[in-house]
């Protein structure tokens, strides 16, 4: 019967949930949701002077923003508990203390500085160096009076002779000679693990089953399987997923730009969106589709389907796919989360907030605006004109749109047969009708009564659909607009028409 999948993420909290992080969750979310298994999230804070409680709380707050959800962590517990490893100090000097009963690790009281110039020396002379196990060969007198004597020492771990190898499920098979490892550091002089101790140990005793992070730790990975086999613990299956670097193909950072979830949710994108982007950094689908739910993440994820080249963060496609998962989400749901974007533009009406009239023709506007944003914010720019009660001109608008000569006259014209229609033929197509047939009738191009009327019910170049949004706008409003614009063109008239 095959085990239940149990993954991990385990960040350790000295600075908030950065890009690399997330994707390296979700992966690890993914699969565990794919095949009914456990997410574990565990706290990595034994390193004291750079963790804060500050930082563990903007990590877990951006997880669940993003909505990813653990079945065992913080907040939830779970049966392997602790799950911030600054509690599980213990555990890490039970299983020292094994490996060094075992022959497995051994005192080494070399000081940072003797190892510093040994390693220059070294250097100096053009040789690679690795550590040349000083402490190993110290007989036991010279070590018992050097802990007489109250000599700091750190617990290294003794590599063995010979090869390691692991079955990585996107590099493939990764085979290491062990001479190439150095006897590395378990357990700090202070007491404290290191990552490679800490790590393994946690992953035992929390039976993980896969190892999925950063490309960066394929190197780290040797170590680990050195320290499971001494502890008489299997391995879990290992995946290093590729880094993600910025345009320059260099690695991303804080010169690209934002670089934590916290400032992508300042900025407006949507948490579907985020999702369907890092997912698709390093891992594909196969196939040409590209725009994914959570739910048919989900279903479509694998292992397999990651590769083996970097990821490119493309901040171009990041609000492509804002713009997609917006156009996903109901128009309902967009009100309500552009709420507190209108009451700051002070174009929120108490009739907004409950079903009825106002909120449904609210509703009609986000469905017309829904296909042209990228942003929830932009939904306040282009819903501004349809919402205030006045319309400014821009400049740059009355000067492409409003120069021809006798422009004056045709609005009038145009007012006057919207006038002439009852409320109930004031949609759409007839009220684009009648545009067409007062252009006709005027021997003018249709364009020109167009913009012109854009630019007085908008008082910009661009807009939504014009016909659907002057059907929004309502009768009233656009007969007191066009004699708005009118007044505007007799006050403003062109000294000459334009060529």
């Amino acid at each position: 019967m095959a085990l239940t999948p149990r993954l991990r993420f385990a960040p350790s909290p000295t600075g908030f949930l950065h890009i690399g992080g997330a994707r390296t969750a979700l992966f690890n979310w993914l699969y565990a949701r794919r095949h009914g298994g456990v997410f574990v999230l565990r706290v990595e804070d034994t390193d004291i002077r750079r963790s804060s409680d500050d930082s563990v709380a903007g990590i877990l707050d951006g997880l669940r923003w993003l909505g990813i959800d653990w079945d065992e962590g913080p907040g939830v517990g779970g049966p392997h508990g602790p799950y911030f490893q600054s509690a599980r100090l213990a555990n890490y000097r039970v299983a020292v203390n094994r490996l060094v009963a075992s022959g497995h690790a051994y005192p080494c009281f070399c000081q940072p500085e003797d190892l510093k110039e040994r390693r220059e020396a070294a250097q100096a002379e053009g040789a690679g160096w690795l550590y040349d196990r000083a402490c190993l060969d110290r007989g036991e007198k010279a070590l018992a009076r050097l802990k007489d004597a109250g000599v700091p020492h750190a617990i290294r771990f003794k590599v063995p002779e010979g090869r390691t190898q692991f079955k990585d499920c996107v590099r493939g098979l990764i085979d290491i000679d062990n001479t190439t490892i150095e006897d590395f550091v378990i357990l700090r002089s202070d007491g404290h693990p290191t990552y490679h101790l800490s790590v393994v140990v946690d992953d035992v005793d929390m039976a993980i089953t896969h190892v999925v992070r950063g490309d960066d730790h394929t190197s780290n990975t040797p170590k680990h399987i050195l320290l499971y086999g001494a502890l008489g613990a299997a391995p879990p299956q290992f995946a290093h997923v590729p880094l993600i670097f910025g345009p320059d193909k260099k690695r991303l950072s804080k010169r690209h730009g934002a670089t934590s979830v916290t400032d992508y949710r300042q900025r407006g994108y949507q948490p579907d969106a985020l999702i369907n982007f890092l997912a698709l950094l390093g891992w594909s689908p196969g196939g040409d589709r590209e725009v994914f739910t959570r739910t048919s993440l989900v279903q479509a994820f694998t292992l397999e389907g990651i590769g083996g080249g970097n990821a490119v963060f493309d901040q171009g496609k990041l609000e492509w796919f804002n713009g997609q998962h917006i156009g996903l989400m109901s128009a309902e749901a967009v009100v309500d989360e552009a709420q507190p974007l209108l009451e700051q533009a002070g174009l929120w009406r108490e009739a907004y907030a409950t079903a009825g009239g106002p909120r449904a023709w609210l509703v009609k506007v986000i469905e017309l605006l829904k296909s042209r944003v990228r942003f929830l914010a932009e939904f306040v720019e282009y819903a501004q004109p349809l919402l205030a009660g006045e319309v400014t001109y821009e400049s740059e608008a009355v000067k492409q749109r409003l120069s021809s000569a006798g422009l004056g006259g045709h609005v009038a014209a145009l007012r006057e047969a919207y006038a002439a229609l009852d409320q109930d033929q004031f949609e759409a197509r007839s009220l684009e009708h009648s545009l067409r047939t007062v252009a006709d009738a005027r021997s003018i191009k249709a364009g020109v009564l167009i913009h012109a009327t854009r630019v007085g019910m908008t008082g910009r170049t661009v807009s939504p659909g014009l016909f659907e949004m002057v059907e929004l706008i309502g009768r009233d409003r656009t007969l007191s607009r066009l004699k708005a614009l009118e007044q505007f063109l007799a006050e403003h008239r062109p000294t000459e028409p334009t060529p």
